[in-house]
């Protein structure tokens, strides 16, 4: 069956549940998950003749598991996903014509804190981040429940299952993702609308559907590092002989006997060997037996270019010979503007365009991230107690700023710096 065949089957049976007809006895309740777990658990060898939806998926989660780029990945993933978060009002929304808004703010809060029966909200996010620096792709499904207690849930998927149509028409309700199960028959591709499924896509492109991840830039790099670090691990251990012994006029039984004495009575004893000739033997060097023949500015060389495909400062890899505390300070601010705020940004848009407006029909909330203003919360206290000060925002606005209640109207101006005479 080809793939063509199958969009057709799968399409045939979408249709049938839209219509309340049961088809082929699949009919899954509502808010019922629909992609599978771990498809490349059940599918963990490519099928002949079927084309993989990314490049070499494999070889970029093995490289995901070496030192260098886990230590890459975790500095990005734990910051964001550590971080404080709120839901909160738009700021072009004005709350007194938005129904139930503090209701529906904690509604939303408590959702996303357990998104599904097994994961909580930082387990789900550290899966897409993953998933977003390996590949370039993060994907979560969404499915609506029907309770009004807790109205979606949130299942994290392999995005290197999921197939983009290029042709989808922009509509939400139409088909747009399909994931590849690797199952055989009707099962193989499962299809998805575009508002079942949160798709991110780092370093969009026009050319192409598909994003690009921080480890395929480095793929190269990082191959060319295991490789020089797979080598001077050998040449350190001394599997690799980077000298020969030369004995001068002596024949092939002499040589022979030479080699076998080494071997049984030298090699690996601790002994010292003594030799009996009429010439000197001679040691000839293949190296210079120094730390240069384990290429190790060669390795620094490519850790710092893995450090630019993720836009971090090679010293939170390892490389601190050019850092000082001068530069310390202003290349961990590079770090957390440049590798950080980015991607969690790119996440909260997505969790408030896809989740709130898309899926369920919220567009008058959104979903930020508190600590991405400044990296220094004493830096952060003082700017708002300037603010504060200057009459720009008010206490009630401060506080929703770090994710606190509002103030009643008369502690709020008891409060309000402006108001003491």
């Amino acid at each position: 069956m080809t793939i063509k065949d199958q969009w057709k089957r799968a399409l045939t049976r979408l249709a049938a549940r839209r219509a309340g007809d049961p088809g082929d006895g699949q009919e899954g309740a509502v808010g019922a998950r629909r992609t599978l777990a771990l498809p490349s658990v059940l599918a963990p060898y490519a099928v002949p003749g079927r084309p993989l939806p990314r490049p070499t998926p494999v070889n970029l989660r093995r490289f995901a598991e070496t030192p260098l780029v886990r230590r890459a990945i975790n500095l990005i993933k734990d910051r964001i996903a550590a971080m404080d978060w709120q839901v909160r009002l738009k700021r072009d929304q004005e709350p007194e014509q938005v129904a139930w808004v503090e209701k529906r703010a904690r509604l939303l809060r408590r959702s996303l804190e357990f998104p599904n029966a097994s994961d909580s909200f930082r387990v789900l996010l550290e899966q897409v981040i993953e998933d977003a620096l390996v590949g370039g792709f993060g994907a979560i499904e969404m499915e609506l429940t029907g309770d009004p207690a807790k109205p979606f849930e949130l299942w994290p998927v392999d995005g290197a299952s999921i197939r983009i149509d290029p042709q989808w028409d922009g509509k939400p309700e139409s088909l747009r993702y399909a994931q590849a199960t690797g199952l055989a028959g009707s099962d193989a591709i499962i299809p998805l609308e575009d508002r079942q499924l949160l798709y991110l896509r780092m370093n969009p492109r026009s050319y192409t559907p598909w994003g690009l991840g921080p480890l395929e830039v480095a793929f190269e790099t990082v191959n060319a590092f295991l490789s020089a670090h797979r080598f001077a691990g050998k040449l350190a251990s001394n599997s690799v002989v980077q000298y020969a012994l030369w004995l001068n006029e002596t024949t092939p039984a002499q040589h022979e006997r030479l080699i076998r004495w080494w071997q049984d009575e030298i090699e690996g004893t601790g002994r010292v060997p003594l030799l009996s000739t009429e010439q000197k033997p001679e040691v000839l060097r293949f190296a210079q037996g120094t730390d240069a023949d384990l290429r190790l500015n060669w390795q620094q060389f490519l850790i710092r270019m893995v450090a630019n495909a993720f836009a971090l400062p090679p010293v939170l890899l390892g490389l601190e010979q050019d850092v000082n505390r001068s530069t310390a300070e202003s290349l961990l601010d590079e770090a957390f503007h440049s590798a950080i705020v980015p991607l969690a940004r790119l996440i909260a848009e997505h969790i408030t365009r896809d989740l709130f407006a898309k899926r369920l029909g919220w567009p008058e909330f959104e979903f930020v991230f508190n600590d991405l203003d400044a990296t220094d919360a004493m830096q952060e206290v003082q700017m708002q107690t300037a603010l504060l000060q200057a009459g720009v925002l008010t206490v009630n606005e401060v506080r929703a700023m770090r994710g606190l209640a509002p103030l009643s109207e008369q502690r709020a101006e008891i409060r309000d710096p402006n108001t003491v005479s």
